[in-house]
């Protein structure tokens, strides 16, 4: 962790510490906001494949969602589905393979990320944005969802037609929401159970479920896709443990491979992983 991040999560703590004392429901509201608020945007380099994609965009709750469109006329449609605080950007070299393979290839940067506007999202938020690509350049065939993307997308397949053919490809997903939660909450020192609990009532009073209801291993037993799921052993955002529980759930439907040493965000940048994700799609 760099000695920015440091210094803001030392503020953070001391702020929020300070307002526990005041209203636990308060700290509560600001740990939620700040739980959806991408910190760390990526920087958005020039990529070459961009400049020949057709910008594409819609309206979703007042705000502009930007993204991109390759290969229009093509039957085979790929979505690509980024995580938090990241961008269409980063899987440049995925739309590349996808392009050779004569598909057309969809990605979006999620409100708050990106080109897209906004300053906050949330899994329903995401999901919401799936549904409404699926809406406007469906059917789609094959989905790519790293981390954030993945939850959402489990969340949009519960309600999305689809059969054994379509295929999905998971990459270190978000699998549980409460351990994301969980994490945070330790991460800023926060103990309080009164803050907890007020803080899973904000999910509740926003998107009309429990906490533990934003979970793919929930989600799972609703979607029929063909499903990858590649997972590291030493990530330290969306831990194993929790895919792993998925795997000893036994879908049928969902193939896993775990790899070793690639972390969180290298795993989708690994070669050998993009070219199984390629097959697989």
């Amino acid at each position: 962790m760099k000695l920015k991040q440091k210094l803001a999560i030392s503020y953070i703590r001391t702020k929020f510490k300070l307002l526990s004392h005041v209203s636990k429901r308060k700290t509560a509201e600001q740990a939620f906001e700040l739980f959806c608020t991408p910190l760390l945007k990526t920087h958005i380099k020039n990529r070459t494949v961009f400049e020949r994609a057709e910008p594409v965009y819609f309206i979703l709750n007042g705000l502009k969602v930007n993204g991109f469109r390759w290969n229009k006329d093509k039957p085979h449609k790929v979505l690509i589905l980024h995580g938090f605080g990241s961008s269409a950007n980063n899987f440049h070299s995925y739309i590349i393979a996808l392009l050779q393979k004569n598909y057309q290839v969809l990605a979006f940067d999620a409100p708050a990320h990106g080109k897209s506007e906004g300053r906050t999202v949330n899994a329903m938020q995401y999901c919401q944005m799936i549904e409404k690509v699926i809406e406007l350049y469906g059917p789609i065939d094959g989905f790519l969802a790293h981390s954030f993307g993945g939850i959402a997308l489990s969340l949009a397949m519960e309600k999305t037609p689809h059969d054994e053919n379509t295929r999905i490809v998971f990459i270190a997903p978000a699998t549980e929401t409460t351990t994301a939660i969980d994490s945070a909450f330790k991460l800023l020192q926060i103990n309080d159970e009164e803050i907890r609990t007020a803080f899973d009532s904000i999910i509740f009073e926003k998107g009309g479920y429990p906490t533990n209801w934003y979970s793919i291993k929930r989600a799972m037993k609703n979607i029929k896709a063909s499903i990858l799921w590649i997972h590291d052993e030493n990530d330290d955002i969306t831990p194993l443990a929790d895919a792993l529980k998925v795997k000893e759930a036994g879908f049928k439907n969902i193939e896993f491979i775990i790899t070793t040493g690639l972390g969180h965000r290298n795993i989708y940048r690994d070669q050998a992983v993009q070219r199984r994700v390629e097959s697989f799609l």
